[in-house]
């Protein structure tokens, strides 16, 4: 996946298209992350042993990988990501407008 924990991305699908925001986990096999203050839903909840206080709770939700766009670092604009490999074989991650390599 070329998407990883703390980039900044930008969604381009969903009730929140347009937002910025940093990814906060990545789920490789469901290809979905969860980002920061995106895709909230609202749970309801019961007063328990364990939790005192009935209310309320704000969760994040996975986005999938294909409705988000990553910022790149160097032009700051939306951009899809390649890979390349370099000379000792190790891959990084490249800009498609600007060709600048991320790792």
């Amino acid at each position: 996946m070329k998407i990883r924990t703390d980039d900044t991305v930008l969604i381009i699908k969903g009730k929140d298209r347009g937002k910025q925001a940093k990814v906060k986990s990545v789920f490789p096999k469901q290809n979905r992350v969860i980002v920061e203050g995106i895709n909230i839903a609202l749970r309801h909840t019961k007063a328990n042993q364990a939790v005192r206080q009935a209310g309320i709770i704000q969760k994040e939700l996975p986005i999938a990988v294909a409705n988000i766009a990553l910022i790149c670092s160097n032009c700051n604009k939306p951009t899809k990501v390649g890979l390349k490999i370099m000379d000792d074989g190790t891959k990084a991650r490249v800009c498609g407008k600007c060709s600048y390599e991320q790792l």
